[in-house]
């Protein structure tokens, strides 16, 4: 339990431009705290003592806007940043080093018994406001762009975006390491303009082409009725 806990703080100072040590991380950091509040939550619910587990639940809930549900599986090294307003449903599943800002839902739609909330991936980036839904996989080294609503599978090395959720570039090699740089979310509407723009010369050289021929066979037509020879009629 105290390995897990360090692994948390560790990962926030890994991730966290802003982290300065790790007291501060453990007293200041509400995604710590109710994680913390999880891994103590979530022992206790396997060994029964239920109640007392959605007890820690509510209460960390109410100190730090983040309602994790007891009975969720979550994996090492995992990064909620800011943390207000993330719910994280029953039958979750969340696998190790995966990051998500705040907003975010891994939700259920189906009010029956049995699994009804996403499994996510290993090496998941999940951004503010994004909403998972239902029995949903979601591949490793996949992101999740701010506002997205998933609803369907995603393949691992995705990125998706949109309402619903679309994958908009897939295939990256396992080599990628998503830790550099900026977070890069491609816009699929402006990809399409690109590619229309891209279209509109060889269009428009086919439209002048067109109308060439148009043109000649207008004028052979008007030539071939004046040539005709005109017969009358006694």
């Amino acid at each position: 339990m105290l390995k897990l806990i360090t692994e948390d703080i560790k990962v926030v100072i890994e991730k966290d431009p802003s982290a300065r040590n790790f007291w501060e991380v453990l007293l200041l950091y509400p995604g710590v705290h109710a994680l913390i509040g999880y891994r103590f939550a979530h022992v206790l619910w396997k060994f029964e003592f239920k109640f007392l587990a959605r007890f820690i639940s509510y209460f960390m809930r109410w100190f730090t806007g983040i309602e994790i549900h007891p009975a969720a599986i979550i994996g090492r090294r995992f990064f909620i940043d800011h943390g207000m307003g993330v719910v994280i449903g029953e039958t979750s599943e969340v696998g190790d080093n995966v990051f998500i800002y705040h907003g975010v839902t891994l939700g259920g739609l189906s009010t029956k018994k049995g699994k009804r909330h996403p499994t996510i991936g290993s090496h998941v980036v999940i951004g503010a406001g994004a909403q998972v839904l239902g029995p949903t996989c979601i591949g490793d080294y996949t992101k999740i762009g701010s506002g997205s609503v998933v609803l369907q599978h995603v393949p691992e090395y995705s990125t998706v975006i949109g309402v619903p959720g679309r994958v908009v570039f897939s295939g990256v090699a396992s080599t990628y390491n998503g830790s550099d740089g900026e977070e890069a979310f491609p816009d699929p509407v402006a990809r399409a303009i690109e590619c229309m723009l891209e279209r509109l010369p060889q269009m428009e050289k086919e439209i002048r082409e067109l109308r060439a021929d148009l043109k000649g066979e207008k004028k052979t037509e008007t030539v071939s009725v004046k040539d005709e020879p005109v017969i009358h009629k006694p």
